[in-house]
């Protein structure tokens, strides 16, 4: 480190005892400002990703302050009418729990199913109300920052992502698949469909061939061991701290497993390292930093200890990952130009309460402007057919000079993102990448500030505590929910957001033919995905997927219902929900809702379709007030103070009401009610987005 580092790293970690209390790897990369010759992401120069196993956002993040956690205050609503977080096995409710355990971080707790079909189940078409019966009590585990400080202390010191997916509702295999090729052989080419830890041997195009190919540097780093050389490597039976755990998921294509040293496919896709814990893990590694020869583009798999798989200790991953850390920030030019990506392949089977975003395969499902080819498995030998995903949330750590400050980026990901980064910065395509992801994910970059990055000091806690004791795999723990559940609460403060590409509308409009019509705008920057539920009619959920400057609409039989009830939801990325409720054929307001963010507001139209004289009331969550006062030159808009502003309206009379956002960070959650019918409700919510910065939802704050 020279003079004018060391300097500055003095004046940022407060003199020795500061030093002292923070974790030397990352007070050198807090230290370490960023490359910024142009400002973009062309200033990146490595881009690094350690994808480790199987953990949901929830089971980690679900309590962490200014994520869409266990404080979302608009979960989904399973057909029964209760909250996503009530999951039924049909004689008792399980809500989220964290276990009874001492030093939980380091339990080896029991892992849970997580095969197609039973992912698949679970989700059951979008209803998202079969886990217990599918995946057992230990699905809805979950820990806190007591249990996993340093993964805590990482997004308080970076950048976590609260949408990012897995890419498929099933197992290791077709996730890594999905994240080193953009696909798992969904065209049927190459020994594809992959839906399972098969290992047959595959005969795609990968990524790292593509780079290959363009001349973009790149090398796998992983640990010498058992697995290595050809199939079975899932169920290799050497010492579980060296070797790959069967993770590089390269090694099951023919053309890695046939290539002699000399190929770049056998010399960069076989790079180990040592091979006892503790003693060197990261010698080539480190080296290749010290020295100026990291490639673009890494991959780094973990051996099955140190992997965070169910039935090892979560912290001894936090060692692995601190040593990761300390390998890359061992060369401060190098960190410099490195972005470190840490996710997690699938969610094992650990619930999290966000409905992932899918295909509609039907048109009784719903329907998309994009095409979708690509993104249905028929079915076959036993395995159930299905949306490929996207599958469950997963974390997504962004650890980078450009990502620090605690910072969430809720912007729909998956693991075909990680590619699209790296196409974004090497310009390197990936064709097997379907149109419908790379309309409904983004490509990373929005998890990043390439203009300005704060420099504060992480403080990360040590993980020196985490080594392990012995090499033995311990008996489970298996977590025994408690007799009266209780929703876990999030933990109090709010969380610096990166801006989105979101504008998205979907308005409600009654029939007196006892029809509903649903129409989805989307006047943002990124496609999105619109799940439309509803607990009065049994056909749905439904799904529609909307690419920017586009329009779908969907329509529904509602005079159907025993009691001529409506009931439907609408939700999208960032916590968007609609929702309209009603009696079927009978005309009270129409009610729409456009965002604008040069003035950070939400103007929302009321209409009297009725025949008589009507008085609506717009209650706001978030205690904002009409910005415009009495705007409405057919009606009367009576002020009543507090959060709640009323409408007379004739006949055929419109009013607009104008919630000014400016208190609430661009957050909103109005209500619209009608004190001459009761069953008429219209809710709607979501972020208005500027093209800045902003907070997390206020509303998340449960502590």
């Amino acid at each position: 480190m020279n003079a004018i580092n060391r300097r500055r790293f003095m004046q940022l970690a407060g003199g020795t005892a500061a030093m002292s209390a923070l974790s030397a790897p990352i007070a050198r990369a807090a230290a370490i400002p960023a490359n910024r010759r142009t400002g973009s992401i062309q200033d990146i120069e490595h881009i690094v990703v350690l994808m480790q196993e199987n953990r949901s956002f929830d089971h980690y993040f679900g309590t962490l302050r200014g994520v869409r956690g266990f404080g979302d205050p608009r979960p989904v609503t399973q057909p029964s009418g209760k909250p996503v977080w009530n999951q039924s096995d049909g004689s008792r409710e399980v809500l989220p729990f964290r276990p009874e355990k001492d030093d939980l971080g380091m339990q080896f707790i029991q892992g849970t199913p997580h095969g197609w079909n039973d992912g698949h189940r679970a989700w059951n078409n979008g209803n998202y109300d079969k886990w217990l019966p599918n995946k057992g009590t230990t699905t809805m585990a979950h820990l806190t920052r007591d249990d996993i400080p340093f993964h805590f202390a990482l997004a308080d010191a970076f950048t976590i992502c609260d949408a990012y997916h897995c890419s498929l509702m099933g197992p290791t295999d077709p996730n890594r698949y999905y994240m080193w090729t953009g696909y798992t052989g969904n065209d049927g080419k190459g020994g594809g469909p992959v839906i399972s830890n098969a290992e047959l041997g595959y005969g795609w195009t990968t990524y790292p061939e593509r780079l290959e190919q363009a001349g973009v540097s790149w090398k796998i780093y992983q640990d010498i061991g058992d697995g290595l050389d050809g199939p079975g490597s899932w169920g290799w039976t050497n010492d579980a701290f060296i070797g790959n755990y069967g993770d590089n998921a390269l090694l099951y294509f023919n053309q890695y497993r046939t290539a002699a040293p000399g190929n770049p496919l056998y010399d960069k896709a076989r790079t180990g390292t040592n091979s006892k814990a503790g003693e060197g893990f990261f010698d080539i590694l480190r080296a290749d930093v010290k020295a100026n020869r990291l490639p673009q583009v890494s991959w780094i798999v973990a051996p099955e200890a140190f992997t965070e798989h169910p039935n090892w200790p979560v912290n001894w991953g936090a060692w692995y990952t601190a040593q990761v850390l300390d390998a890359l920030t061992a060369n401060p030019d190098v960190w410099s130009k490195t972005a470190l990506l840490i996710t997690y392949d699938e969610n094992d089977g650990f619930f999290d309460h966000v409905v992932p975003p899918f295909a509609a395969a039907t048109p009784q499902q719903g329907a998309s402007t994009v095409a979708t080819t690509g993104e249905f498995y028929a079915g076959q030998g036993g395995a159930i057919a299905g949306q490929y995903g996207l599958g469950q949330r997963v974390p997504m750590l962004v650890v980078s000079p450009w990502s620090t400050g605690g910072w969430v980026c809720s912007e729909t990901f998956d693991h075909t993102s990680i590619v699209r980064f790296i196409e974004k910065r090497f310009g390197v395509q990936e064709p097997n990448i379907s149109p419908w992801r790379r309309a409904v994910c983004g490509d990373l970059t929005n998890a990043f500030d390439f203009g300005h990055t704060e420099h504060k000091v992480p403080k990360l806690p040590s993980t020196s505590t985490y080594v392990p004791a012995d090499h033995d795999r311990h008996p489970d723990f298996v977590p025994v929910p408690p007799a009266v559940g209780a929703l876990p609460k999030q933990e109090r403060g709010l969380r610096p957001a990166r801006a989105l590409p979101y504008d998205l509308a979907a308005d409600a409009h009654a029939g007196a033919d006892g029809r509903l019509r649903l129409d989805f705008d989307n006047r943002g920057q990124a496609g999105a995905t619109f799940l439309v539920t509803s607990t009065t009619h049994a056909a749905g959920p439904w799904t529609y997927t909307v690419e920017p400057r586009r329009t779908l609409s969907g329509t529904w039989d509602v005079s159907a219902d025993p009691n001529g009830l409506y009931d439907f939801s609408v939700h999208g990325p960032n916590g968007f929900m609609r929702q309209a409720k009603g009696k079927a054929g009978v005309l009270v307001a129409d009610v729409t809702a456009r965002h604008n963010g040069d003035h950070q507001l939400v103007e929302v139209t009321l209409v009297n379709e009725s025949t008589r004289t009507i008085d609506l009331t717009v209650t706001d969550a978030y205690g904002h007030r009409n910005g415009n006062g009495n705007d409405n030159s057919q009606g009367d808009n009576n002020n009543q103070g507090g959060n709640r502003d009323s409408y007379r309206l004739r006949p055929g009379a419109r009013a607009t009401h104008t919630a000014r956002l400016n208190k609430s960070n661009g957050w909103y959650d109005l209500t619209v009610a009608c004190w001459q019918d009761d069953t008429f409700t219209r809710r709607l919510a979501g972020h208005v987005e500027n093209g800045r910065p902003s907070t997390s939802d206020p509303a998340t704050i449960t502590v």
